[in-house]
């Protein structure tokens, strides 16, 4: 378990929601659901026994996030549709193509029935869902006819008048098909049935409480313990699914908090119904009013965004910006749109919770820890910039000085800078290596390189006294006012000019944590530099040497004959079959390898 995953179990909050894991690629690789996401995530990290399929994914593990939902259901939801979207290896539930079912109305039919689908169409039906868990479409269909005699046949009804079926001498069909009920009549019982879907559930409880008592009455217990599972099953519907609308809808929901100072937006992209991604970012911003801050984020957001259908938000904009954004925006008061909004604050405060301890930790080992290292090194100002350099090499060859940059305390790559050092002697000086290069550094300050002519407010060296004081003087030489030390590896020791005493600072210190990071990316850039440079050389060929033979005719020439000794074997005239190669070339070859052999 690395340092970030220990990080953020300590972080993890005890609500519910879905959390992903993520491997050294970034690639997602298990999504899962939880009702306290503390608990369940710190399960896959302690040292308790695990199954052997959960070790093998633990193992893959370099880093994990999580989304917090309104509840157990909306987790449930949520993590479907996250592994359909990722389809992660080390899922294999809910990763088929079927979606939660649905219960379908047809009502652009004659006489509508209710069936169950899985997938949503513009079809002019309407739809009700998704139904999960203990709640099964077809028990609620089977609820529906027993309080509204609805068909339950498919296809169209026969046009003339036919004998009804057993469905409706058991009260279960007002028989269409047999003309008994008219058109209107049955409408009036498909609206009842689609208020009922819809959550209106009074009506449909007194039916069917009456029928079990009559059931009871007349001592057909079988019926009314049915009938009262049914009245169990209405009482579960009562509990709503926000992260799996259903319709065939393409939504947005942003949200925006914050605490004063720093400021977070969480973003629910929903499609088709369905929530299909959380993001959460930080937003620097210094307005004073937070509806401009979100209105300026939506029109940013949309530059590179499609719009939705509908753009729910959690605080009203200015009419410019809803004439700016080509979508409908919402503020929802109330209902599943409002849950909707209650999902993305709560995440958005959550984020924000997150930056701000962050906030604090990254203070005190970037901005924090320099200011420590001003007061401790006594240094000219607090160092914004700092230069660190390394040297690599082989018992002095392939010699390489390597150059990296911190500014504010952070990792800056593209001021990075490698030099290759020429063998002074035999053997190696590093010594007179790094004062070559700070030499060579400082003879850029005022050419058009954009990281040499930056001045550095402190050079780290790597090595002890011996290595500072043979680049110190460069400093003087070139008039660079900046602060120079060295850090000695063995026991951490920092030597500053003109003081034979080294300064020893506080171990696991922030101050001394961020030189280390400095000194050992400095030591990594060089070392990736002198392997790169030793394998060109390695592979270089003599054939490098024949002007006019460049890399394509070479490697023609290569897989032609194999070998240099194959080539020494040729004929000019073989040699001149070679595409690209013309006699005058096959000639000059033939003389440079000929040569070879006298060598």
């Amino acid at each position: 378990m690395n340092e970030k995953i220990k990080q953020k179990l300590k972080e993890l909050t005890t609500k519910s929601g879905v959390y992903i894991m993520h491997s050294s690629s970034g690639a997602v690789i298990y999504v899962g659901k939880a009702k306290n996401l503390k608990n369940r995530v710190s399960q896959y990290f302690n040292n308790s026994p695990k199954p052997t399929k959960v070790m093998a994914m633990v193992e893959h593990v370099e880093d994990f996030e999580y989304f917090i939902t309104l509840s157990e259901r909306d987790a449930f939801a949520l993590e479907n549709n996250l592994i359909k979207k990722y389809k992660p290896f080390y899922n294999i539930l809910l990763k088929d193509d079927k979606a939660y079912p649905y219960i379908k109305v047809t009502v652009k039919d004659e006489y509508p029935r209710l069936e169950v689908v899985r997938k949503i169409k513009n079809d002019g039906s309407k739809y009700f869902g998704p139904y999960i868990s203990s709640i099964s479409p077809y028990a609620l269909i089977k609820i529906v006819n027993m309080a509204y005699p609805l068909r339950t046949c498919k296809g169209n009804l026969p046009k003339k008048p036919k004998r009804p079926c057993l469905n409706y001498s058991l009260g279960l069909c007002s028989a269409p098909c047999a003309k008994y009920v008219s058109k209107e009549e049955y409408k009036k019982i498909v609206q009842k049935a689609m208020d009922f879907l819809r959550g209106n559930d009074s009506d449909i409880e007194k039916i069917l409480e009456a029928k079990m008592k009559v059931a009871s009455s007349i001592e057909n217990f079988e019926r009314a313990l049915e009938i009262r599972d049914m009245l169990k099953m209405i009482n579960n519907l009562k509990q709503k699914v926000v992260a799996d609308l259903p319709s065939d809808k393409s939504i947005d929901v942003i949200s925006y908090v914050n605490n004063g100072i720093l400021g977070a937006i969480c973003t629910l992209t929903i499609r088709h119904g369905k929530v299909l991604g959380i993001t959460n970012q930080s937003v620097v911003d210094a307005s004073i009013d937070e509806k401009e801050t979100i209105s300026q984020y939506v029109v940013q957001y949309y530059e590179k965004h499609e719009y939705p259908k509908e753009l729910l938000l959690n605080m009203d904009v200015d009419d410019v910006t809803k004439e700016a954004i080509k979508t409908k925006i919402i503020c929802p008061q109330k209902g599943t749109k409002l849950n909707l909004i209650k999902m993305a604050n709560l995440n958005a405060n959550e984020y924000l919770n997150k930056i701000e301890y962050k906030e604090n930790i990254e203070y005190d080992k970037t901005v924090g820890a320099l200011e420590k290292l001003k007061d401790k090194l006594n240094l000219k100002s607090v160092p914004n910039r700092i230069e660190c350099y390394d040297i690599s090499h082989i018992s002095g060859t392939n010699q390489v000085a390597s150059m990296v940059v911190f500014i504010a305390g952070k990792v800056a790559k593209n001021m990075y800078r490698k030099f290759k050092i020429p063998n002074y002697e035999k053997g190696s000086n590093d010594f007179e290596s790094l004062r070559q290069t700070l030499i060579r550094r400082f003879n850029e300050l005022k050419k058009d390189d954009v990281s040499f002519t930056q001045k550095p407010d402190l050079i780290v060296i790597d090595g002890g006294k011996g290595q500072l004081s043979s680049t110190y003087p460069v400093l003087k030489d070139f008039n660079v006012q900046c602060d120079i030390i060295s850090l000695a590896k063995s026991y951490e020791e920092v030597y500053v000019p003109n003081n034979n005493m080294p300064i020893m600072l506080k171990r696991g210190s922030s101050e001394l944590r961020l030189l280390q990071n400095i000194r050992d990316e400095a030591h990594r850039f060089a070392i990736s530099f002198h392997r790169k440079l030793r394998t060109k050389n390695e592979i270089k060929s003599p054939l490098d040497e024949i002007i006019g033979l460049g890399k394509v005719k070479k490697q023609a020439l290569l897989n032609q004959f194999k070998t240099l000794d194959e080539i020494k074997n040729a004929s000019v005239e073989e040699l001149n079959l070679v595409k690209g190669i013309d006699i005058n070339l096959a000639i000059k070859i033939k003389n440079f390898v000929e040569n070879l052999k006298n060598k």
